[in-house]
């Protein structure tokens, strides 16, 4: 299936305009993070308090956030958990010995009577621990880059790695500064840097590495049946021709994305946001970031190899 029959767009030549966008985005993307006092992280790298909690019958769960939010809890993470009568409660606040646990298990008491509450299990998340998955949720994003770099670099060139993480790279610092900037701007883009939202870049990384070796892999084709060819026509032709595959890839994942976001629940939606932004950014990052250094480094080639003839 193609939407387009022959396309002839030329990327390459508008290439030093889009370097102006990305960095763009970029730089107020990143801004935007101390101005907001840093990233908002969730749970899993802050500490807090986490219960699991049985009713008799299936609790609303807006219900328990109404609660939660009375008892001056904001914030909450809330989701059912394996049954439909259990709940796991998860807040930043933390405190004493159990005093939080407590609070919550009056509140719960006061506001369910009629469904009989019953904590299951309680876990304080110590800051510590959060210090460390942060850590650890760093070297996994950058350890993958490196991984993916070397296995470009040994099936194309060098510098074909390096024009790949380079787009990761674009991709995860538009991704995060767009979270910055939508975040608390209604109750649906209240995100929280956690697990869930690691999970996302991960899979981004690895789309958008998939989009980017389609693109490097129609290039070497078109080397070797079009040799006279020059690079920049070259990378045009490869991209135009894998750009109904693109466009039919990306368009799937983004209505999935689309529709997790706005009826996966709260808990997905921080997922599925990071994940929207990630498959347009890797798209586009694909064509104007890793192609485009690959053109640049073999424009400065050339101008090297030319300039002592020059001189002569």
């Amino acid at each position: 299936m193609r939407f387009f029959r022959k396309t002839n767009i030329k990327f390459m030549e508008v290439r030093q305009r889009w370097y102006l966008v990305s960095l763009s985005v970029i730089i107020v993307g990143m801004i935007s993070i101390p101005l907001k006092g840093g990233l908002d992280y969730g749970l899993d790298f802050t500490g807090g308090t986490e219960l699991i909690v049985e009713f008799n019958n299936p609790p609303e769960i807006g219900d328990i956030r109404q609660m939660m939010n009375t008892e001056g809890f904001d914030k909450t993470e809330l989701k059912t958990y394996g049954e439909p009568t259990r709940v796991l409660i998860r807040t930043h606040a933390t405190g004493e010995g159990t005093i939080v646990g407590d609070r919550i298990r009056a509140g719960l008491q006061r506001s369910f009577a009629n469904l009989n509450p019953q904590i299951l299990e309680e876990q304080k998340i110590g800051a510590k621990m959060g210090a460390e998955l942060r850590k650890d949720a760093f070297l996994a994003v950058l350890f993958s880059l490196i991984a993916i770099m070397a296995y470009i670099g040994f099936r194309f060139k060098f510098i074909y790695g390096v024009g790949a993480v380079a787009a990761l790279f674009h991709d995860v610092l538009i991704t995060l500064g767009v979270i910055s900037l939508v975040d608390g701007w209604s109750a649906i883009t209240n995100f929280e840097i956690d697990q869930n939202m690691i999970a996302a870049f991960l899979t981004l990384v690895g789309l958008s590495v998939n989009d980017t070796v389609v693109i490097f892999d129609r290039i070497r084709e078109n080397q070797k049946i079009h040799r006279s060819m020059g690079l920049m026509e070259l990378i045009n032709k490869s991209v135009n021709e894998t750009l109904s595959r693109t466009i039919i890839t990306t368009g799937t994942i983004f209505l999935v994305t689309m529709i997790l976001f706005f009826f996966g629940g709260e808990v997905n939606r921080g997922f599925a946001f990071a994940l929207t932004i990630g498959i347009i950014t890797g798209t586009y990052s694909s064509i104007f970031v890793a192609s485009a250094i690959v053109l640049e480094f073999n424009n400065y080639k050339l101008r090297k190899k030319l300039k002592p003839a020059t001189a002569q």
